[in-house]
């Protein structure tokens, strides 16, 4: 493999990269030679493609590098005036991966500063200006860093393969052209691959060992591989981490290349909608970015054909389903996608077992794979996990016995395959199995099939003979209830809970206990239920797991540097280095606030993970807390809500004596405990005096009783049931006064405000704009139904649909100024002298209600807010006096002297709310 004509290399993360470059050979290949002679002799026919990987001018690159060596820790941002003349590091690359109008919330929070790079020199700019030059630029990346603790526990048996020099996976910091992300890289010795999340199903790249036209070694954990035009500089978070892979990538020299694509062209993808170039290739589909990447051998990703099927959607259109995904493309013609169809039919066909059984079976698209390692095109099952499993993988079960696991094959065992028990596979199979046997197996236990058959089967013992990655059933804990719902279940035709129910350990037959109850089998087969029986059938004289509460695991503490990256968490052994590890904040389960004192600490929980974050300051750790409580509620609930959330975790709860129970996500803060649905609903519950909370350590779970009903939350682990149970007292306690809750302005008000507030200032007439009347009547009646659950938009109609809404629940709620209180208002507001006039209002205040004071508090200082924006929004302190004295004094608003008033409680807000005052002898505070 001979190496490609010099090119220009891409600029490193820190000055200390520029050091020149050994050229020593190693396995037979050059290192990447002195950096001075790779831009003097850099061609012009190397470069990348233009809209990709345009590379800088090489005389820019030794200029702006020389520059850049006083300030080796600086991160550089390219803003879009001068990004040609800026070169490209790995830290200023991240910024092009995500592109954005405006700096996300997290950093305005954070106040970074940046250095910016333009023309060669070097600014330091504060948060303000920086936002303003990259206004259409990509997205800042959080520069500051968390100090994180993991407590890190994996099964003892269950690591990572090394028996193979040329198998490879770990995370990479990855740079194409000015392109930088962190990826799950992997090789099996024919194909490199790099993905997202550990998880994924698809890459973000893929090429084969053979497009490889050069490996070039370099320092500080740092290689780059060349396909041609294309290259990807990659950064190894150890020494020992990049001597492995360039290990392995060596060893992969003189592999067979790729056969010649069997049908090859364009064609156009949807979802998203662009053009790619797509190719036939052995068993897999390729699909590239373009047709130069083809020509390079550089894919988007590559479909293997064996667990896919292709129908056609149109004339000029074809779906490519899969289990994971369904990709649609269209073709320049009706010939054109007729050919597509008919080769990959024919591709299809040939790579399928013509197994009856089988092929109906993989007419789910779950069944296609195995359930346990992922393995195309298995032959076998068990019938009563209800899972479809590999060879190999069936070999571990059968070691379970067959009272744990009940092996048969597609193809030989004709007679167990009723028509039931195939309907059962076809409907629910793989996907309803592994919602029960897997749904929280992490990211490093998930074994792939190319694993060692002792960790096969300790993954698979582990699975389902100590059910340690199982969603227990919420009967689980009561064997007698659990029975019970077992008959009353398989009277219906809800096979997945009767799948639940079987693998928390539910008994099919109860005659050993009593006789005289009828056993699941028979109820199912008297309510005509026949895949209830067949199931029910096939688990009648099986174990149950033996669930273990704990593992035997082994434990270590990492201190490391956390960063948020989107729905991700990066680890780093050193601060702007490169990732070590990712974790997928989709997979948290519980956020606690652990701040005490000046100590600024928040705990993220997964199942198998604990990890303690650290900040110098709080509004670093609140905004990192906030950015990670958004990504596990997902959408169910907006910004604000969020705001002094001191505990989220997921639970499942059931209400009062009602069997059923739902799985929700549960956030805490200032006496409220809010219930988010997986519909978007929610529901808040006040915590006070009159609630009673008692802890049932044995089944994680929480009793919340309250005067009119009765709440049992069970957490998923201890951890999360006795913190919650922690804050839950303590909320109790700091809620007995009552006063400060009667106080409060209502939650209905004061959530329009916030938005307002914060999306509103300068709305050009807002308040005496209009919005649209029907809209305003559902937002009110949505904002008293469920004030925090009810979906607020930004957008300029809506914020007038959101004022016109809190002037209409300012007048029909209550009175802010009761009727009996308004003379008095009146008689002082012709006192003449102006410090005895305010001195009046403040007596007032105080002879107000608490929850009107506070209300009238609020409206106000808002209003203020609203009028130190007037020349945005052209509302002044005395147009919104005349819109609002109506609302506060009805009957008396057309006197002259109360539309005064009312601008004086606006403008001089501070002085008459906030101000400590004397009147007759004694010290009043007011609000």
């Amino acid at each position: 493999m001979s190496d490609p004509p010099e090119i220009v290399p891409v600029p490193k993360p820190r000055s200390r990269y520029l050091r020149q470059l050994s050229s020593s050979e190693r396995y037979g290949v050059l290192s990447c030679p002195d950096f001075k002679a790779v831009t003097q002799t850099a061609s012009e026919g190397e470069t990348d493609v233009k809209h990709e990987e345009d590379s800088p001018d090489p005389q820019d690159v030794k200029t702006s590098c020389r520059e850049m060596l006083p300030k080796p820790e600086s991160l550089f941002i390219s803003s879009s005036s001068s990004f040609d003349d800026c070169p490209a590091t790995p830290d200023s690359l991240s910024n092009d991966q995500h592109h954005s109008d405006k700096a996300s919330f997290t950093d305005q929070v954070m106040g970074v500063q940046t250095d910016v790079c333009i023309n060669g020199e070097i600014y330091n700019l504060p948060r303000s200006q920086d936002l303003q030059n990259n206004a259409d630029g990509p997205n800042i990346p959080r520069a500051a860093t968390i100090h994180v603790s993991r407590k890190k526990k994996t099964l003892s048996g269950l690591r990572q393969t090394t028996e193979c020099v040329v198998a490879q996976s770990s995370w990479l910091d990855v740079w194409k052209g000015r392109k930088h992300n962190v990826l799950w890289a992997t090789l099996d010795g024919h194909t490199m691959s790099l993905w997202k999340k550990r998880t994924d199903k698809f890459t973000e790249y893929v090429f084969h060992v053979t497009s490889i036209t050069n490996i070039r070694e370099q320092d500080q954990g740092r290689f780059s591989i060349h396909l041609q035009k294309k290259h990807f500089e990659f950064m190894a978070h150890s020494e020992d981490v990049r001597q492995r892979w360039l290990m392995s990538l060596y060893s992969t020299r003189g592999r067979e290349p790729l056969t010649e694509p069997k049908q090859r062209g364009p064609l156009i993808m949807k979802e998203p909608r662009k053009k790619v170039y797509t190719a036939i290739r052995g068993y897999s589909f390729w699909i590239y970015n373009s047709k130069e990447d083809y020509s390079v051998g550089l894919g988007m990703m590559c479909v293997s054909m064996n667990i896919a099927c292709v129908k056609s959607t149109g004339r000029h259109s074809f779906s490519l389903i899969t289990p994971y995904r369904t990709f649609n493309f269209s073709a320049d013609s009706a010939k054109e996608t007729s050919v597509w169809l008919e080769r990959l039919d024919e591709v299809i066909r040939s790579a399928l077992s013509y197994s009856e059984v089988a092929l109906r079976l993989r007419s789910s698209p779950c069944n296609k794979v195995c359930a346990d390692c992922g393995a195309a095109n298995p032959e076998c099952a068990s019938v009563n996990l209800l899972v479809v499993i590999c060879e190999a993988c069936a070999a571990a079960h059968r070691f379970m016995s067959s009272n744990r696991s009940k092996v048969r094959g597609l193809r030989l065992d004709d007679k167990v395959w009723t028509e039931p028990l195939i309907q059962l596979f076809v409907l629910y199979g793989n996907k309803a199995a592994s919602s029960v046997w897997g749904p929280s197996i992490p990211p490093t236990e998930q074994i792939r099939p190319d694993v060692s058959p002792d960790q096969r089967l300790e993954f698979i013992l582990a699975k389902y003979h100590k059910g340690l990655y199982r969603k227990a059933h919420p009967l689980a804990t009561s064997q007698k209830l659990l029975d019970q719902r077992l008959r009353e279940v398989a009277a219906g035709p809800d096979v997945e809970e009767t799948l639940s129910l079987l693998c928390s350990g539910a008994r099919v037959s109860c005659s050993a206990t009593d006789p005289e109850l009828q056993s699941a089998i028979s109820v199912a087969e008297s309510a005509g239920q026949a895949l209830q029986t067949e199931l029910l059938r096939h688990n009648e004289f099986v174990e149950a797991p033996d669930f273990e509460q704990t593992r035997h695991s082994e434990e270590q503490i990492e201190e490391l540097h956390g960063k948020l990256d989107e729905e991700r968490f990066l680890f780093s052994q050193e601060n702007e280095s490169a990732a070590c590890d990712v974790l997928d904040l989709t997979e948290v389960i519980s956020v606690f606030d652990c701040s005490v004192g000046q100590s600024h600490e928040f705990e993220v929980l997964l199942l198998t993970d604990s990890v303690i974050c650290r900040a110098a300051e709080r509004d670093a750790l609140l905004s990192h807390m906030l950015h990670i409580m958004k990504i596990v509620l997902a959408g169910a609930v907006v910004e604000e809500d969020l705001l002094g959330v001191c505990a989220v975790s997921r639970a499942s709860i059931r209400e009062g004596a009602a069997l059923q129970c739902a799985e929700v996500w549960c956030t805490l803060q200032d006496g409220e405990m809010s219930i988010h649905t997986k519909h978007g609903s929610t529901d808040t519950v006040t915590l006070d005096s009159q609630t009673r909370c008692h802890l049932q350590r044995s089944e994680n779970c929480i009793l919340l009783e309250f005067p009119d009903r009765t709440l049992h939350m069970q957490f998923e682990l201890q951890h999360s049931c006795l913190r919650w149970h922690e804050l839950v007292q303590k909320t109790m306690c700091s809620s007995t006064d009552g006063q400060k809750r009667s106080g409060s302005v209502p939650c209905s008000i004061d959530r329009c405000i916030s938005h307002i507030t914060q999306y509103g200032l300068k709305v050009d007439g807002l308040y005496r704009r209009c919005g649209v009347a029907p809209r305003i009547s559902k937002l009110v009646d949505a904002l008293r139904v469920s004030p925090r659950g009810t979906v607020l938009e930004t957008d300029e109609l809506s914020i007038l649909d959101i004022s016109g809404a809190l002037k209409q629940i300012l007048r029909q709620s209550f009175e802010i100024i009761p009727d009996t209180h308004r003379p008095l208002w009146l008689k002082a507001a012709a006192v003449s002298d102006e410090e005895q006039r305010l001195q009046t209002y403040r007596k007032l205040l105080q002879q107000l209600p608490p929850v009107n004071r506070a209300t009238l508090d609020a409206l106000c200082g808002h209003l203020h807010i609203v009028q130190m924006h007037s020349q945005e929004n052209r509302m002044t302190a005395h147009n919104l006096a005349v819109i609002f004295v109506v609302t506060l004094f009805q009957e008396l608003a057309m006197k002259a002297a109360m539309m005064q008033l009312t601008k004086e409680l606006i403008v001089r807000h501070t002085e008459i709310f906030m101000n400590q005052v004397e009147t007759d002898g004694e010290i009043i505070t007011v609000l």
